[in-house]
């Protein structure tokens, strides 16, 4: 089966410690989901609030995320499905969607020498 990374989009700060009881319910939920239309997560991770970023470019470091946005990305997993549109169909369920987003791309696969 083919594989995607699930990129999970939030408002800004997009603290994990901030989740209302309603959307813990939407993301235990949401597993099920995936399973029922052939999908699976292979691991997934929430990340520590964009405050907590540190920024490179080039030889200059500084504090905070890469760019000031509204939406930050909050996370991600990788999703196994039997193709990308069985993957849009699950990153649509996703509950970031709600007040934020997700995008979904293939990982890279080399070709076979």
């Amino acid at each position: 089966m083919a594989q995607y990374a699930v990129l999970v989009y939030s408002p800004a700060p997009a603290d994990p410690m901030d989740l209302t009881p309603d959307y813990v319910a939407l993301l235990e939920r949401y597993g099920d989901q995936v399973t029922e239309l052939g999908g699976q997560i292979l691991t997934g991770f929430a990340l520590q609030p964009s405050t907590t970023a540190t920024a490179i470019r080039g030889d200059l470091v500084t504090d905070g995320p890469f760019i000031e946005a509204k939406e930050v990305v909050a996370g991600f997993y990788i999703l196994e499905a039997p193709d990308l549109d069985v993957a849009l169909k699950i990153a649509k369920l996703n509950p970031a969607t709600i007040d934020g987003g997700v995008e979904v791309r293939p990982l890279f696969q080399p070709p076979a020498e």
